[in-house]
């Protein structure tokens, strides 16, 4: 008989009990639960299926890096996520994802970004002319719109029609909304299945692929090269000299899409509305805006040298994770620090709470960007803005990239007005924010 300890349960009960309040914010449920329960626990969500709850940070350590080949990432996005972003090197797993990991790691090399540094700048600045100033007004649209056309024009450069890149952007959120449903309300998936909520969802992506397909098959015909990721991916060979296969590159257009502009748009209004709350920190990046483009008109000196910009976007992305679950199966028996771990244990991370847990952080809810000065904080086991591991986001030098720009030239042209209520949030298959209600004025 084992002698190794069971994660303490929550009963299917308790949750149906929850559920409303489940879907719309599961949040607070899951800290209750830490909170009464210890770092770990088990959640009967029915028909003998069940979730391991974490925040614990050694056993998320554990489970990318130290013992990352008995894990990988659950049928959440393997299978759920795949039906909607196709198969890729988000939603692929073992020897493919490693080939197309090899293939495409390239195109993200900083290198090949600084191809792409003076399209993504011109983006934000036209994105940014669209903000309301001298009233309030909800910026999470402005920013969720930059952060998509950032992916778009890195991507297509100038090639793709303003209604083809609305209906790509409204696939990419509603498709994101039906698979929470699908999540957090298990008991009802056999109702979308028949209705054809779930259908109509994925005939819209079929739709998309098919203005990808079009887009694609211009830029084979035409001679004149872009350099832009389209190019670069292209481009790619495999081993054997081979290029992707049409079906995989749409596939990968797609998940660029879906990973590289919901995370962005939400770590940017996340980081805005913390400067409303903290205006000493906009004058800090005032300061150092001035002083390094007055050292240089390269776009990279300017990234590379703002200090202060980073540190205050790392401590939004520690607030408020725009990748607030990181989930894992462990293909084979397993145990940690005693606890059982069957095979196909389904484990579900909270980086929201390991990003505030108490036991690491020292003042976890307050907003004190200097303590990434500390590097050893910064690479810790307990933030994980990106992932860890081999499978650590394939686009995090993109997106600091894009990030620290945005926030450079919001802060340089405007000045956020204070403001003192509470961040809310809105969590879905990623963190966003919700009523994202701020007042901007141009500065003089």
């Amino acid at each position: 008989m084992s002698d190794l300890k069971q994660f303490p349960e929550v009963s299917f009960l308790k949750f149906i009990k929850h559920s409303v309040s489940i879907l719309r914010n599961p949040l607070p449920f899951h800290k209750a639960n830490f909170l009464a329960l210890g770092n770990s626990f088990r959640l009967n969500i029915g028909l003998g299926k069940s979730v391991v709850f974490s925040r614990d940070a050694d056993l998320l350590s554990y489970a990318l890096q130290k013992n990352q080949r008995n894990f990988s990432k659950s049928p959440i996005q393997t299978k759920d996520l795949a039906k909607y972003i196709g198969k890729g090197l988000l939603t692929s797993e073992g020897e493919m994802w490693q080939k197309q990991r090899k293939l495409i790691q390239p195109a993200f090399h900083k290198k090949q970004l600084l191809l792409l540094l003076d399209t993504i700048h011109l983006t934000i600045q036209k994105e940014l002319d669209n903000i309301v100033l001298d009233k309030p007004s909800d910026i999470f649209p402005i920013f969720n719109d930059l952060a998509f056309q950032t992916v778009v024009k890195s991507l297509f450069s100038t090639e793709i029609k303003e209604e083809d890149s609305k209906k790509l952007q409204h696939t990419t959120e509603i498709t994101q909304q039906m698979l929470v449903k699908e999540l957090r309300q298990p008991y009802l998936v056999w109702w979308f299945k028949l209705s054809g909520k779930i259908k109509f969802h994925i005939d819209l992506v079929d739709q998309s692929r098919a203005i990808l397909k079009r887009l694609v098959n211009q830029r084979k015909q035409n001679a004149e090269r872009q350099h832009d990721l389209l190019d670069m991916l292209l481009d790619a060979r495999y081993e054997d000299g081979s290029e992707m296969a049409e079906a995989q590159l749409l596939d990968e257009i797609l998940i660029l899409f879906a990973a590289g502009h919901e995370t962005t748009s939400n770590a940017l209004t996340f980081t805005c509305e913390l400067l409303a709350r903290n205006p000493e920190a906009q004058v800090k990046i005032l300061e150092e805006v001035e002083k390094v483009k007055s050292e240089s008109s390269d776009i990279m000196h300017w990234i590379k040298n703002a200090t202060y910009t980073k540190l205050v976007i790392e401590e939004a992305m520690r607030l408020f994770p725009p990748a607030y679950f990181i989930d894992r199966l462990n293909k084979e028996t397993d145990e940690f620090n005693g606890f059982d771990l069957p095979k196909g244990t389904n484990l579900l991370f909270s980086v929201y709470e390991i990003h505030r847990h108490p036991d690491f952080w020292e003042n976890p809810e307050e907003f004190i960007p200097e303590r990434f000065l500390d590097e050893s904080v910064k690479f810790s086991k307990n933030y994980f803005p990106f992932g860890a591991g081999q499978r650590m986001c394939i686009g995090n030098n993109f997106a600091m990239y894009e990030m620290i720009l945005a926030i450079m030239t919001v802060v340089q042209r405007y000045q956020i007005i204070e403001k003192k209520a509470p961040i809310l949030i809105k969590p879905l298959i990623t963190l966003k924010p919700f009523e994202a209600i701020l007042e901007l004025k141009a500065r003089a």
